[in-house]
């Protein structure tokens, strides 16, 4: 498996520069750190006394890998996780948050696992995450990618104005969709004519 410092490189560089898009939720962002991360962490980075869209900004590209290991990747104990799961669960826990283990605790659960679905990864979520992997070693990452672009797909039915993460303009597939399909085996991809009948419905 790649490093968990290749891993966040990769991240970053999906994640891009600086964004603050009105229609997310995370707000102000850079190298996809957001700023409600920066507040929590305490990252004033001009010395003004608050941690503003000035301090996003200014956020470069190293700190922000620090970022993502330390908090994103260490602190959610991700390395408890099979290593198959770890990069997706990884690249998810950087753009979701604590969902990107409740989507593998709920697969766990339809896999017959017994495990709590709080967001957290403790002795319970890692142990029925192995036993999978050692039962599927072959399928539970594309479970977990494709449990993920579900979820993408779920929310964005529920909130339109995120619509636009999950199909183009052109009603292709969105970022979100790519990006879940970036830790599935190209077999499992949807087809365009597969996700443009999934979201059809969509206005």
């Amino acid at each position: 498996m790649q490093s968990v410092r290749a891993i966040a490189e990769e991240i970053v560089a999906r994640e891009g520069g600086y964004v603050n898009d009105p229609d997310d939720p995370g707000g102000a962002t850079n190298h996809g750190v957001t700023i409600h991360t920066m507040r929590r962490l305490g990252l004033d980075l001009d010395g003004d006394g608050d941690v503003d869209t000035a301090d996003v900004r200014a956020l470069d590209r190293d700190r922000a890998i620090d970022i993502f290991v330390d908090h994103y990747f260490r602190k959610p104990r991700i390395h408890l996780l099979p290593e198959a799961l770890q990069p997706s669960v990884f690249d998810m826990q950087v753009n979701a948050g604590a969902n990107a283990v409740k989507i593998l605790q709920r697969l766990l659960r339809r896999m017959g696992r017994q495990v709590t679905v709080d967001g957290r990864i403790g002795p319970e979520t890692a142990a029925a995450a192995r036993q999978a992997a050692a039962e599927a070693p072959a399928h539970l990452a594309d479970a977990y990618g494709i449990a993920r672009r579900n979820w993408y797909y779920a929310l964005a039915d529920r909130r339109p104005s995120s619509r636009k993460y999950a199909r183009r303009r052109d009603g292709g597939k969105g970022g979100w969709i790519n990006r879940a399909e970036e830790f599935i085996s190209p077999r499992f991809h949807l087809t365009e004519a597969q996700h443009r009948a999934r979201v059809a419905k969509w206005a």
